[in-house]
């Protein structure tokens, strides 16, 4: 397979409303769209998303990247997937966005060319040929209690039953606080809280020991991914709560670490830290080996495109214990025509298409939300 033509689309797309996170307010959404034309005249997609304080990316450092990347790609015959990371590797060191948006592309060409929906392809070799269980959706609750007990409420009514709370903007007692009577509304439902980083060791110790956060399922990146190992098992040994991990583990090498080191319960993993779908994947093999739980994320906030990529895995994978948190949710407009909603809480792989990643950017909208001071780029 042969690239013929090439373009990359920086986008920054406006949310719904800003995303309060512990180290940083997201008002709009800068991600980047690759598409690859093949000699047949197919279309491959392909994205990813800048994410300073996970990846490092910025749009100028994502955009320079892939376009290093792809301008190289264009001169190579693309064979087997299970051969597109050691070509990757061979022309730039890390930069894992980059090569998470050039694999998406690819293996959408790939899969195109071979009639066959992407999750089919990635779930070949685990038997999972038949039609796959629908993949419940996490939502965020974020703004005042008030705001995020309204929220809640009209959601649940939609069928949503999975939770992410964000913490470490406030201070502990009001974090508690907002947990307990959240923990409360949603009495049955998977509700978790996500720190991004914040919280010293003490203070996630003290969090989860509390009595306030004692119906959590799990809480995720209590504590900043920098610090040793050893606090890390402390964590973990001290919490009655099981230990999510996110900003910590970008592949497969942080993975076995912290496995051997016994020190969580499961893991986030983001196409944009791990490389793409493929290391992904193994990624995902490796946690349901050592019977560790599977959460999936696009960054906020991503388009369709990423979110059937994301989705694709799921359904290979099978079982995504602590949801899938589909970012698209959160943007005033994406790039498709029929963007990517949930069904009762779920996405289902029938509403992707038949072949390829499963769906199509509409290259007006793509245009429309081109990020200011940036043009679209031929390679």
């Amino acid at each position: 397979m042969k690239i013929q033509n090439a373009k990359i689309y920086p986008l920054s797309i406006p949310l719904i409303e800003p995303i309060k996170m512990s180290r940083e307010i997201v008002a709009d959404a800068k991600t980047v769209l690759l598409c690859l034309t093949d000699e047949q005249g197919r279309q491959g997609w392909g994205e990813a998303s800048v994410a300073p304080l996970m990846t490092g990316e910025t749009l100028d450092s994502l955009v320079g990247s892939l376009k290093y990347l792809v301008e190289k790609a264009v001169q190579v015959d693309w064979e087997s997937p299970d051969g597109f990371a050691e070509i990757f590797n061979a022309i730039l060191y890390s930069n894992a966005s980059a090569k998470s948006c050039l694999e998406m592309a690819l293996l959408d060409l790939y899969t195109q060319e071979a009639s066959i929906p992407l999750w089919k392809f990635l779930g070949v070799n685990e038997g999972k040929s038949t039609s796959p269980a629908p993949i419940p959706i996490l939502r965020m609750l974020g703004g005042s209690l008030d705001k995020e007990l309204s929220d809640a409420k009209a959601l649940r009514e939609l069928g949503f039953k999975h939770w992410k709370i964000k913490i470490g903007s406030l201070s502990l007692e009001e974090d508690l606080h907002r947990v307990n009577v959240l923990c409360d509304f949603l009495e049955g439902d998977i509700v978790s809280v996500d720190a991004n980083c914040a919280l010293k060791l003490a203070d996630a110790i003290r969090f989860c020991e509390s009595t306030e956060a004692a119906r959590l399922t799990f809480v995720e990146q209590l504590i900043p991914a920098d610090l040793p190992m050893s606090d890390f098992v402390e964590l973990k040994r001290r919490s009655p709560l099981p230990i999510g991990l996110d900003e910590s583990i970008h592949g497969i090498k942080e993975l076995e670490e912290f496995i051997e080191a016994n020190a969580f319960n499961g893991a986030s993993l983001k196409l944009i830290k791990t490389g793409g779908l493929i290391p992904a994947l193994e990624c995902a093999k490796l946690l349901t080996k050592h019977k560790l739980a599977l959460n999936l994320a696009c960054k906020v906030a991503e388009t369709s495109l990423s979110v059937a990529a994301t989705a694709s895995l799921g359904f290979a994978v099978g079982n995504v214990a602590w949801g899938f948190s589909m970012s698209n949710q959160y943007l005033q407009v994406d790039i498709c025509d029929n963007p990517l909603t949930a069904i009762n809480g779920h996405i289902e792989a029938s509403q992707l298409a038949v072949s390829g990643v499963g769906i199509t950017p509409n290259i007006s909208r793509v245009k429309e939300v081109i990020a200011k001071g940036y043009s679209v780029i031929q390679c």
